[in-house]
């Protein structure tokens, strides 16, 4: 396998990579921790990327809808894209929704085949609280009727039972979230 292949060319010096995602409702807060954690980790001199799940629905998943299959395939097609970085020694974090269990859960089984470390955040914040950010105004044009289809509130969102951390961020600043995952992953030994 792939991985097999890369142990025989990785040095002593090589870095673990590793996929972070962070999962949650739309305007909870996983792209400015993810950026503020990248942030910290390219100052430490780490490889890093975010696959910011707005752009791959730009470049990588153009003309996919919002069906559960076209979300499905969304998820696959970036959690390829994350483990194949992650193999070779980036830490790619991850902030995209995923609203099904299921496919997160493919993810994480095309990590594990791999042997690439694969961390499960849920950015577990209240829809109330997302609808009072409304980051890009999609709560408002749910409310007004404008678009339906609107996950956690008329499209299902199936939240992780057991994720590797659970982010309340109503409950603490940008930087102390970043900090939360930071620990984490040192304590994982993926930093």
């Amino acid at each position: 396998m792939r991985a097999a292949r890369l142990m025989t060319t990785l040095g002593e010096n090589d870095v673990t990579g590793a996929t972070v995602w962070l999962t949650g409702l739309p305007s909870a807060g996983k792209t400015t921790i993810a950026y503020a954690l990248a942030e910290r980790l390219r100052a430490e001199g780490r490889r890093t990327e975010v696959l910011d799940g707005d752009e791959i629905r730009e470049f990588l998943s153009a003309g996919l809808g919002f069906s559960r299959e076209d979300r499905h395939t969304n998820v696959q097609r970036i959690g390829f894209v994350a483990e194949l970085l992650a193999s070779h020694g980036v830490t790619v974090l991850v902030p995209v929704i995923a609203p099904y269990r299921d496919s997160r859960d493919a993810v994480r089984k095309r990590h594990a085949a791999e042997s690439t470390p694969y961390v499960e955040v849920h950015v577990s914040t209240p829809v109330e609280v997302c609808s009072e950010r409304d980051v890009k105004g999609l709560y408002a044009k749910q409310a007004a009727g404008e678009i339906s289809g609107l996950t956690g509130v008329d499209d299902p969102y199936e939240a992780p039972e057991s994720p590797d951390l659970r982010i309340e961020s109503q409950h603490q600043t940008v930087q102390e979230s970043a900090a939360a995952l930071h620990a984490l992953l040192t304590e994982r030994g993926v930093l």
